[in-house]
C-alpha cells in the first residue's frame, strides 16, 4: 500500500446476507481493498435483514459460509457484529459500532451494490449513514443507477471522482466505483441451482460449496 504508516487508518464495511457467499462478493471485497488502499474490509452478514425476507439459512451457518470463503484472504475480516444484537441489522448501528472502535479520524467507508444504493432513502436513518462513513457504490453491469428524487436530495453535494478526495475527511463522501471483475453473479440464482441439484462450480469458494453440501442447505 501506498498510504503514509501516520495516516489515518482506512476501513470498509461491506454488509449483506451473504446468503451463500460467492465469488461475486469476495472478489468485489479483495478489489474494493485494493482500489481503495484500505487496511480492511469487514464482511459483516445480516442477522435480521430489513430490507428483506428472512434467510433460509441461519446467521450462524452464513457467518461461518463467510470465514469459510474468506479463509486466508488478506485484508478481509468475516465480522459477526450484527450476530450479537437483537432486533433488525440496520447498518447505521454497525457503523456507529465500528466508528467507536476507530475512533473520530478513521476513514470509514460503507461499501454497496448500486441496486441497495437505489433504495437508501428508504433505509433506517440514512442521514446519519452519512455522519459515521463515506459511502462508496459498487457499480454492477447488469444493474444501471437512476436515484428517484429522494435519493437525489440526500446525496446532493456528497459525490466526489476519487479516493484523494473521499479520503480528504473521515466520513460524508460518496464515490461511485467501477472495480475491475464486475461480476454479475446473484445469490439467488445459487440458491435455486442448489435447490435443483444444479452445478454451482466456479460460483462459490470450494470450501463453501462443501459446507453447503456437508450441511445439505438449500434443499
Amino acid at each position: 500500500m501506498s498510504v503514509s504508516e501516520d495516516a489515518p487508518v482506512r476501513v470498509a464495511m461491506l454488509g449483506g446476507t451473504f446468503d451463500p457467499v460467492h465469488i461475486g462478493h469476495l472478489r468485489s471485497a479483495v478489489e474494493l481493498h485494493e482500489t481503495l488502499e484500505l487496511e480492511r474490509v469487514h464482511m459483516v452478514p445480516a442477522h435480521v435483514p430489513p430490507h428483506r425476507e428472512a434467510p433460509g439459512v441461519t446467521a450462524d451457518e452464513r457467518l461461518r459460509m463467510l470465514e469459510l470463503g474468506i479463509g486466508d484472504t488478506p485484508g478481509l475480516v468475516a465480522d459477526g457484529r450484527e450476530l450479537a444484537r437483537s432486533g433488525p441489522s440496520y447498518s447505521v448501528d454497525t457503523l456507529t459500532s465500528l466508528r467507536r472502535e476507530l475512533g473520530s479520524q478513521a476513514r470509514l467507508v460503507m461499501a454497496l451494490g448500486q441496486d441497495a444504493f437505489l433504495k437508501l432513502a428508504s433505509w433506517h436513518d440514512p442521514e446519519r449513514l452519512f455522519e459515521l462513513a463515506h459511502l462508496v457504490v459498487i457499480e454492477r453491469p447488469d444493474h444501471p443507477a437512476s436515484p428517484d428524487q429522494e435519493l437525489r436530495a440526500l446525496i446532493e453535494g456528497r459525490e466526489v471522482v476519487d479516493r484523494r478526495d473521499l479520503f480528504a475527511r473521515p466520513a460524508g463522501g460518496l464515490l461511485r466505483l467501477r472495480l475491475p471483475s464486475r461480476m454479475a453473479i446473484s445469490a439467488t440464482d445459487l440458491r435455486r441451482r442448489l435447490y435443483a441439484g444444479r452445478s454451482v462450480r466456479y460460483l462459490l469458494p470450494s470450501s463453501v460449496e462443501s459446507y453447503i453440501v456437508s450441511r445439505n442447505l438449500y434443499r
